[in-house]
């Protein structure tokens, strides 16, 4: 354990601003977009969302770490965010289910983080002044340095990112032999998603973030589906490309989270960078067809046009979110295809909207 040799650290925001915590035990610099969860639990699957690519994350909850990791709670291949703040850092964990610490998770991942931040502070004012680029850093005295290599980083704005985390190669998930399959466009997929698929009697393909339709249809699907995946959704110009393809078709679509906001821009309706984003495990959402409310998993920093979809003529908004009444879900109505805001997978998060991948199997059944 590293406890007694940590450093002093500094966050630094675009703006100038700058917050004061400890190392968590690597030394040195991440730059990238600080954003803040407000989930209370599910650090590690945070942590390895693709979605996150390319962001320093704020944890809101006080204690991140205590529970330790586990090789089952990751969604992707390895931890996504550029960088850890957090208030209480644990080195030590209590879950007897555990495989290991937290700390030596990141030290796996070479992940820099720093704790003992007003972390209250630090969000309030993030809420208030919005997103921005900032760097996380030990080397305090090198506030000028510091300055220049993050006035070089790129705004999240304009950012195309699902390159930097989609799968290089086709792959499959599930049994061959199952009822239903499924080609799904890697944007920054979360493995649970696919779970949810398999359980559900299906088999899918997975391809990179630029196949065509010609190389999807040639797996002969029943089904398609966009998924999650960081950065703006506007330059994913061969996503766009293909989702336009697979509704011209008629054929079943179903978009999560990057995967919608892909459709939306397929359809002429724009996307726009949100003033902070939705990230937590309790955001709420009402389901304008059953009237029902449900408690969703979201992680999006962009959204699509709300007065754009009330106008387009084959669109019905289907979901709302009751915070601030941004698009959440929608469906089309002449077309096999709807898509969602959130995260139906509840990874982690409540299991709410679950009845989404049925849904999309009872889609592909009545096509």
């Amino acid at each position: 354990m590293k406890y007694n040799k940590r450093q002093k650290a500094i966050i630094l925001l675009s703006d100038g601003t700058i917050f004061h915590g400890k190392s968590v035990g690597k030394e040195g610099s991440a730059f990238g977009e600080v954003c803040f969860n407000t989930g209370t639990t599910g650090y590690q699957e945070i942590f390895t969302d693709p979605s996150y690519y390319g962001q320093l994350m704020v944890a809101t909850n006080a204690h991140i770490g205590n529970y330790g990791t586990h090789s089952e709670e990751v969604e992707s291949d390895a931890i996504k965010i550029a960088g850890l703040i957090c208030k209480n850092f644990s080195y030590n964990y209590s879950r007897p289910a555990a495989e290991g610490s937290l700390e030596d998770f990141f030290d796996k991942n070479n992940l820099l983080a720093i704790s003992d931040v007003d972390t209250r502070a630090l969000v309030t004012y993030i809420r208030e002044n919005g997103a921005m680029n900032a760097v996380i850093s030990t080397d305090v005295d090198n506030i000028e340095g510091l300055k220049k290599q993050l006035a070089e980083v790129p705004d999240m704005n304009g950012l195309e990112l699902a390159s930097k985390v989609s799968t290089k190669e086709p792959y499959f998930v599930g049994d061959e032999n199952a009822t239903y399959r499924i080609a799904a466009l890697d944007l920054g997929i979360k493995k649970n998603i696919l779970r949810n698929f398999a359980k559900r009697d299906a088999y899918i393909k997975v391809f990179p973030y630029n196949a065509s339709f010609e190389e999807m249809n040639a797996f002969n699907p029943d089904g398609f589906f966009l998924s999650n995946g960081p950065g703006d959704p506007e330059p994913l110009e061969s996503a766009i490309s293909l989702a336009k393809e697979i509704i011209d078709r008629n054929l079943p679509l179903f978009g999560i989270c990057l995967g919608h906001q892909v459709i939306g821009l397929a359809n002429g309706i724009s996307t726009y960078k949100m003033h902070n984003g939705h990230r937590g495990i309790n955001h709420p959402v009402k389901n304008l067809l059953t009237g029902k409310g449900e408690i969703t998993s979201q992680n999006h920093g962009f959204a699509i046009n709300k007065e754009e979809t009330e106008q387009h003529p084959d669109f019905e908004i289907t979901h709302l979110h009751l915070n601030d009444h941004t698009v959440a879900g929608m469906r089309m109505k002449s077309k096999n295809c709807f898509s969602v805001q959130y995260h139906p997978e509840a990874s982690p998060g409540p299991h709410d909207a679950s009845y989404l991948f049925d849904q999309f199997i009872e889609n592909i059944k009545n096509k």
